[in-house]
């Protein structure tokens, strides 16, 4: 079942008088529920653009072509008003972005149970959602920290605590793993697929990285404002390891007689 449905998806940038930049120029994209897609793409393809359009933070242009439909979970999302618009994304959907957006002066606890509260949670409510989340990134004993006292990577997953801690349905990531090194990568994308499977939430995640779309179920390839490609991803192998035991065959080969005994 289509979880966000997209027809005739457009958006076009005025960047002055003279100068506009169409980013959207009509895309059609349907996302499933409990998927975890990659949407990628070269800088200026308009992946980014979609991204923003899927998670509610801007609107499709209504003029110049066939009218736009934007459908999150059933309803109609360009008829919304903001605050409908508003409190889909309090309560629905979580955000990961490339540089943490985390507040500088609060705790990570603190950073985590805001959202909560922007959701409607009571703060004490809100308080032990935060602390609930951070639990499940491995963060529990850094609650008390704020962004400084913690490294890139632990700065990344207090954001993915605060995207999680609404249990939202979809969370939507731009570059999440953009400015971490080969090892935080993985621990992120390890954290948004272990979420995906066991809880069945949809991950977006928007990328320049083949190994992060390697690691998602399907990859979305735009160019120029345009999807020029949909393609399924083949499961990944889980890796072996030089200490595990290994299966022994079903059946024993054949011993092998050297000539001349």
């Amino acid at each position: 079942m289509a979880l966000l449905e997209g027809t005739n998806l457009r958006k076009t940038y005025r960047m002055s008088r003279r100068t506009c930049v169409e980013a959207l120029r009509g895309v059609d994209v349907s996302i499933a529920a409990g998927d975890m897609v990659a949407i990628m793409g070269p800088s200026g393809s308009g992946k980014s653009t979609l991204m923003h359009l899927l998670g509610l933070l801007h609107s499709p242009d209504q003029d110049d072509g066939p009218a736009p439909i934007l459908r999150f979970d059933g309803a109609d999302a360009t008829t919304l008003s903001d605050r409908e618009r508003t409190q889909i994304r309090a309560r629905s959907m979580g955000f990961v972005f490339q540089s943490f957006n985390l507040v500088p002066s609060l705790t990570a606890e603190e950073n985590v149970s805001l959202a909560a509260e922007y959701a409607g949670t009571s703060r004490a409510g809100a308080r032990a959602a935060a602390k609930e989340a951070l639990a499940s990134v491995d963060l529990a004993d850094r609650a008390g920290h704020r962004p400084m006292e913690l490294s890139g990577g632990e700065q990344q997953r207090v954001a993915i605590a605060r995207a999680l801690v609404n249990e939202p349905t979809i969370v939507l990531g731009d570059e999440p793993t953009g400015n971490l090194d080969s090892a935080r990568s993985a621990e992120v994308l390890g954290l948004l697929r272990t979420f995906n499977r066991e809880r069945g939430q949809t991950v977006v995640l928007v990328t320049h990285d083949a190994e992060v779309g390697d690691s998602c179920d399907r990859i979305i390839r735009m160019r120029d404002g345009l999807i020029v490609g949909d393609e399924r991803v083949a499961p990944m192998a889980e890796p072996v390891y030089a200490d595990e035991p290994q299966p022994l065959p079903l059946h024993s080969p054949e011993p092998v007689v050297a000539l001349g005994t």
